[in-house]
């Protein structure tokens, strides 16, 4: 139940993994979503499917990195102003502008591509240098820089729409949001319990949030197809605000997929437990959804989170360096349907000494003639005390 050494049983889940009881090496199977909740599914795209994404393309951008976002917008001003620009230089051309110099003009000082590009950029950005300008003698590049005003107002607008929706993106908000890298197995008022913990980094806290789990089964089948199952587990406290980090408790009973889990069966389980966590963020009020997961060796039988909150006088003080810190505590090396079907009762959650404080506590040292002398009745009685 624990290492048999008499250093304090604490256990940073954070900067190393825990070990796991009974664990045993094994090929490490595909996870189905990552620990920060992206999913491994890739999408093939047949031949024409990509015309989904152009029929919304709103939110397809919305939803590329900032760095190909960035690269779609250079690309669409310059093609837009090499477009225009053409037009100008054919208006131009036509009108004998360059070639004439007794004509009208309908663009002054245009004589080469060059300054139709020039602008056509200066007419779509309002720059407004003066040099080249329209005459009122050519209806044509009036028609064009009206329309060409109306591209710039829409584009603007659609740029400046998609950057602030990106920006305001759920997402990042996501990222202040944790779950515990690891979840735990222990015993709640004499009940096996499924325990995680979830906490927000951030000082303005969610109006409501509701937490739900999933497990999630893959079968290969004799075909070669994979098949996956999702089972819903019930969760104790559903609703949860976030003033402090929550501890979501799954109880493991009858009704539980995990009922028949044993601490031996955790070698060998082929399962994913997947934790989601829905929010409203109380300062722009958009719903955001946190997810993760857990596989069988990131859960920790006999073990609990270490207590992260401290009363203080005149405010409660949290801990965040404890958040992925677990203990070892008393529980049952048996499965929930095992426990209840043998009646075996164990002391819930109650952690366990390291065995040196056991013989300090008992005093069995005693001094002899100046000499110690070790009363071996009570040593062995708190060894069982702290392991057995």
């Amino acid at each position: 139940m624990s290492p048999r050494g008499e250093e304090p049983s604490i256990v940073n889940t954070y900067e190393t993994s825990a070990p796991v009881v009974l664990r045993q090496k094994q090929r490490k199977k595909q996870r189905y979503i990552q620990k920060d909740g992206h999913c491994t599914a890739t999408l093939r795209q047949s031949s024409g499917k990509w015309s989904h994404y152009l029929q919304d393309i709103f939110t397809t951008l919305v939803e590329i990195r900032w760095r190909v976002m960035f690269l779609f917008f250079s690309l669409s001003y310059i093609t837009s102003w090499l477009f225009f620009g053409l037009i100008y230089w054919l208006i131009a051309f036509v009108n004998g502008d360059s070639t004439n110099p007794d004509t009208e003009l309908c663009i002054a000082n245009m004589r080469e591509f060059t300054a139709a590009f020039l602008f056509s950029m200066e007419t779509q950005r309002t720059i407004g240098y003066g040099y080249r300008f329209m005459t009122e003698k050519c209806m044509a590049a009036i028609v064009v820089v009206t329309i060409q005003d109306l591209m710039s107002c829409f584009m603007n607008t659609f740029i400046i729409g998609v950057v602030v929706a990106k920006m305001s993106s759920a997402r990042k908000r996501a990222q202040t949001v944790g779950f515990s890298n690891c979840a735990v197995v222990n015993l709640r008022d004499g009940e096996f319990c499924l325990c995680w913990r979830i906490g927000d980094f951030r000082g303005n806290h969610m109006l409501e949030g509701t937490t739900s789990a999933q497990l999630i089964r893959h079968t290969q089948l004799p075909s070669g197809a994979v098949s996956v199952t999702y089972q819903d587990l019930e969760i104790q406290n559903k609703d949860v605000t976030l003033v402090t980090p929550a501890l979501i408790i799954h109880k493991l009973d009858s009704d539980s997929p995990l009922y028949s889990l044993s601490p031996r069966d955790l070698r060998e389980a082929d399962f994913e437990l997947v934790v989601t966590f829905t929010y409203t963020d109380d300062s722009r009020g958009i719903l955001h959804q946190n997810r993760s997961s857990y596989t069988p060796d990131e859960i920790r039988w006999a073990q609990r989170f270490q207590s992260m909150l401290k009363e203080g006088q005149r405010h409660y003080h949290v801990d965040y360096a404890l958040f992925h810190q677990t203990c070892w505590v008393r529980t049952p090396m048996v499965s929930a349907e095992e426990r209840d079907r043998t009646s075996v009762r164990a002391e819930p959650d109650k952690p366990l000494m390291p065995f040196s404080q056991h013989l300090s506590k008992r005093h069995v040292n005693r001094q002899v003639n100046g000499k110690s002398d070790t009363n071996k009745d009570a040593y062995r009685e708190a060894y069982r005390e702290a392991w057995l």
